[in-house]
């Protein structure tokens, strides 16, 4: 389950954001997560929670926000979302392709 790493990671980051603005609780945490990161929100949710206990963070509300894959046609030029993991241009079914999203994973924000 990389979920745990994962959100291990994710926890030492906005613990020390929060430290370093000083706060004394935090009761929101937004992230982003590509589709390509192959995570599983309720592991993700699971691991948050277990990691945040006993923490400013402890019963924080994790919104998880999905980032779809977006692609870019090298040949044609044309911008699509991937569908069903084809990276191929629906429109010239060229598979020379330019990843812009989908391969996300950060922190967005947290309220205080």
């Amino acid at each position: 389950m990389h979920e745990a790493s994962i959100t291990e990671g994710l926890v030492k980051i906005l613990l020390a954001e929060a430290n370093r603005y000083e706060a004394t609780s935090i009761k929101k945490v937004t992230i982003k997560v590509g589709k390509l990161q192959s995570v599983e929100p309720q592991a993700l949710r699971f691991c948050f929670e277990m990691f945040v206990e006993s923490t400013i963070a402890e019963g924080a509300e994790l919104i998880i926000e999905h980032v779809a894959i977006v692609a870019h046609c090298k040949s044609c030029l044309h911008e699509f979302e991937v569908a069903k993991f084809q990276f191929r241009c629906p429109l010239c079914a060229c598979n020379d392709i330019e990843l812009i999203q989908g391969e996300e994973l950060f922190i967005e924000s947290f309220e205080v």
